[in-house]
């Protein structure tokens, strides 16, 4: 008689013997990388050189950290700059801060020979944090003209908003310095304004395109400066060439400071990631340098927002600077001490270093992108299920401009890189690149060697193919 017992003790111990022995894949095998994949292109991928980038960059020396400053603090003492607060007190309340504002620009102006043009934009807007009455408000503009008949209505927008708020964003009395939110954020759009119109006036850089410095009034009530930015520029007819947000961008308290700025950028239409904002802060990335600028492919921060956002719901190419880490008992907080910890958002937190990169950073981007020429037109990918890409693209004559780069990346690479060069607009055919494997682009080069933002080409979409005998 078997043992049943026995037989299966003796299965389990050669079962048991076997896992022993059963060969392991380290996780380091499992992960090795595969062959590498055929090349794209072949043997006959063009070798373009590209133009250098403009020359005479702003020197970070001539960024004046101590005016910067000193406008903060001239801010910060006006005790809270709440959009319900007075417009009428000169020491006390938001409309102390639009004084400092002006008459610090119009210094800028009177230096600038008068190329510099400043604007108070006075309007009425109403939100939940206005009790839903219609709030007066105003902003305050500075304006470079472009020097380019057919891109003088091309607009670049950096911008700061001026408005701070306590813990309680409907409380007039308390107290609310808002240096860093976003006293910062003025600072940087005022530099960039004084450094841009002394560039100009003394003949070392020009603007192809129009340029606006602003501080927005009305943003922690709703975006309210935001919104209303985006429709002044729309009735004064201008097209958005880019809007750059500085919100939040004087302090960076981390060990080994001054860390790089946090870029933000939200994803588009086109395979949910080539937004007009994603191709301004690759260029801007390009502009100054991986060593400067972080690219966050995020609209803004988890939970909150700024005045870049109606920019965006627009379709425009707009971005938001911010600091590497924030510290929330700086922020939106009445000034207090609670079980030893400090709050509010005094100057005394913030970084001159760390701002005055952030405010090299926005004027070298700006002076750049205003002297290249207009970007390209109906940027075309044809070319489906054959061997070769085909990009198209239009753009009216312009003297000024060298020609074209088509640009190229990996699906899942974050920049482009460039394929080949272009002088013309028209058609060029990718010889053995497939439509499948990449993201294409075409941008305008100047002679100058200034960029276009890029602009992503769209596919030719086929409907999919109807089974036999399904009815349509």
């Amino acid at each position: 008689m078997i043992n049943r017992s026995s037989v299966r003790d003796a299965i389990l111990r050669v079962i048991a013997a076997s896992i022993c022995f059963w060969p392991v894949i380290s996780p380091t095998v499992a992960q090795q990388s595969a062959q590498r994949d055929p090349a794209e292109p072949q043997q006959a991928q063009p070798h373009p050189k590209p133009l250098p980038r403009p020359t005479a960059a702003i020197a970070r020396q001539s960024v004046d950290e101590k005016s910067m400053r000193a406008l903060i603090d001239q801010l910060v003492s006006c005790g809270t700059r709440l959009s319900l607060s007075s417009w009428t007190d000169p020491h006390r309340g938001i409309g102390c801060g639009r004084d400092h504002i002006v008459a610090r620009l119009n210094e800028i102006a009177k230096a600038s020979g008068g190329k510099l043009q400043v604007v108070v934009d006075k309007f009425d807007s109403t939100s939940e944090r206005t009790s839903g009455k219609p709030l007066p408000l105003e902003s305050v503009y500075a304006i470079l003209p472009g020097s380019d008949p057919k891109l003088a209505k091309t607009l670049f927008i950096v911008s700061g908003h001026y408005d701070s708020r306590p813990s309680d964003v409907m409380n007039t009395e308390a107290d609310a310095p808002g240096a860093d939110d976003d006293a910062s954020g003025v600072s940087v759009s005022v530099e960039s304004a004084r450094l841009l119109s002394k560039a100009i006036a003394s003949g070392a850089a020009t603007n192809r395109a129009t340029l606006l410095f602003a501080a927005i009034s009305g943003e922690e009530q709703g975006l309210l400066g935001g919104y209303r930015l985006l429709d002044w520029a729309k009735q004064q007819g201008y097209t958005i060439g880019g809007m750059l947000d500085d919100d939040i961008v004087g302090d960076d308290p981390s060990p080994g400071a001054p860390h790089r700025v946090r870029l933000f950028s939200g994803n588009g239409e086109i395979d949910d990631c080539d937004s007009p904002g994603r191709e301004l802060a690759r260029a801007i990335e390009e502009i100054d340098g991986r060593q400067n600028i972080r690219m966050i492919f995020r609209v803004d921060r988890y939970g909150r927002g700024g005045d870049h956002y109606p920019f965006f719901k627009a379709g425009l190419p707009a971005v938001r600077f911010t600091e590497p880490l924030e510290d929330y008992a700086h922020q939106h907080q009445t000034p207090r001490t609670e079980n030893g910890i400090e709050y509010g958002d005094f100057a005394k937190y913030l970084n001159a270093s760390f701002l005055g990169d952030v405010a090299r950073d926005n004027a070298e981007a700006l002076r750049q992108l205003a002297m290249a020429p207009a970007a390209p037109t109906n940027a075309r990918l044809t070319g489906a299920v054959t061997p070769d890409a085909k990009v198209s693209w239009s753009a009216e004559d312009d003297p000024d401009r060298a020609g074209f780069e088509i640009l190229w990346r990996e699906t899942t690479e974050p920049r482009w890189q460039v394929y080949e060069f272009a002088p013309s607009a028209g058609e060029t055919a990718l010889r053995g690149v497939s439509t499948d494997n990449h993201f294409f682009a075409v941008r305008a080069v100047g002679k100058n060697g200034a960029r276009s933002i890029a602009v992503p080409t769209e596919m030719e979409r086929r409907p999919p193919p109807t089974p036999t005998g399904a009815k349509q």
